[in-house]
């Protein structure tokens, strides 16, 4: 008997949802995705620093030896996903996601922008439109700025979806893809009701997609559903047939190990009947998400998420510059340090912004005055830097 990967192969595009290139090789899919967790994760493995140095290094040299280390990470950041792009595209035959910034999740034109700059470093390295996606978190700002893109001809997916409405204005707005958060809509619902656990054909982030799958059949959407952030396979067994499904290696290596008869539970030909048509503008779709407190509560969640994944990573660039340049580090150390405690960017850490002890803060504010500026910090290292230059 075939196994579950390959019947569900059959159905369904299936898709890794990884940054883990070897693991990608293992198990061939048609696509992939990738978000900042997965880049932050994958940039922990050894073999792939060769890709993170490649970033640094021409991150600077683009910018040039007297930009500060906060610019030439935030570069690199872009570099990385695209290098880590360029590469999976090597594997796969079809698409790869890659994520704007999720700090810009509520600014329409910065997400346009980014979008724009992330599409142009792919097409820079010979790489097609119709060979990337970019992902944008399901916010009213983040769907508007795709509905902009993909009549530009940049093609969107868009992520961190979690209610109808959201997937109803995406629609809407011509995107090429949405992917809603099985997974953690289960979570939530299991933290909010205390059950352990539902039933494959009761879990609510099942209900939500085939919910959404046959609305956008039944009305002849074009944009098209994976199903993602999965928990176990009866989540996937239950969408067999969806459009598109990303999926970990975990669960690949589960679906590819276990041979069982697979159903088709999603059928765009003969979809089941769907509730009427509806139109969401601004005001509709923020009164839906209020009402939906699951939705937006996730929302934010998600997006906190992926934006500390990206603070994580930028922190952990900053140390790896520091460790290319060599004799400049110093100077590059000092500036992590204000960009991970200047929470107010106002070129000043105070007591309350120090991330470390009070008794390190009171060693480098030699005036007494409550304040960090970037020479107290110089200043107060001094005599560690002479030690290592010595």
């Amino acid at each position: 008997m075939a196994t579950l990967l390959e019947q569900l192969s059959t159905m369904t595009v299936v898709v890794a949802d990884t940054g883990d290139l070897d693991a990608i090789r293992k198990f061939t899919p048609r696509d992939a995705t990738t978000n900042p967790s997965l880049i932050l994760a994958a940039a922990q493995i050894p073999a792939y620093q060769s890709l993170i140095d490649e970033a640094l290094h021409s991150s600077r040299q683009l910018l040039g030896n007297s930009a500060a280390v906060e610019e030439v990470v935030h570069e690199a950041l872009d570099e990385i996903c695209v290098i880590f792009g360029k590469e999976i595209l090597k594997i796969v035959p079809g698409r790869v996601s890659t994520e704007v910034d999720a700090r810009l999740s509520f600014n329409t034109e910065a997400t346009i922008a980014k979008a724009h700059k992330l599409i142009g470093l792919y097409n820079d390295a010979g790489i097609t439109n119709d060979r990337v996606l970019i992902k944008i978190a399901s916010t009213w700002e983040g769907i508007k700025a795709a509905e902009v893109l993909e009549k530009d001809g940049i093609h969107c997916n868009l992520t961190l979806l979690f209610g109808f409405s959201q997937a109803v204005a995406c629609a809407e707005a011509g995107v090429t893809l949405i992917s809603p958060f099985v997974g953690r809509i289960l979570d939530w619902y299991k933290a909010s009701t205390g059950r352990d656990s539902y039933a494959g054909p009761e879990d609510p982030g099942v209900i939500s997609v085939t919910k959404i799958f046959n609305y956008f059949k039944t009305y002849d959407y074009k944009t098209e559903i994976m199903g993602a952030s999965f928990r176990n396979l009866d989540e996937i067994i239950e969408l067999a047939g969806c459009d598109l499904l990303t999926i970990s290696p975990k669960l690949l290596d589960q679906l590819g190990s276990t041979e069982a008869p697979l159903m088709r539970k999603l059928d765009a030909v003969n979809p089941v009947a769907a509730e009427s048509q509806v139109h969401v503008d601004m005001e509709s779709f923020e009164s839906m998400m209020r009402a939906d407190r699951m939705a937006f509560e996730k929302l934010d969640e998600g997006i906190r998420g992926f934006s500390k994944a990206i603070e994580t990573l930028e922190a952990q660039l900053a140390h790896r510059l520091a460790v290319l340049e060599g004799g400049a580090a110093f100077c590059h150390v000092v500036q992590e340090i204000f960009m991970l405690n200047d929470l107010d960017g106002d070129g000043c850490i105070t007591r309350e912004e120090w991330l470390g002890s009070d008794a390190v803060f009171d060693a480098l504010d030699h005036d007494h005055d409550g304040r960090l500026l970037q020479e107290d910090v110089r200043s107060g290292l001094g005599a560690a830097l002479a030690l290592t230059t010595a």
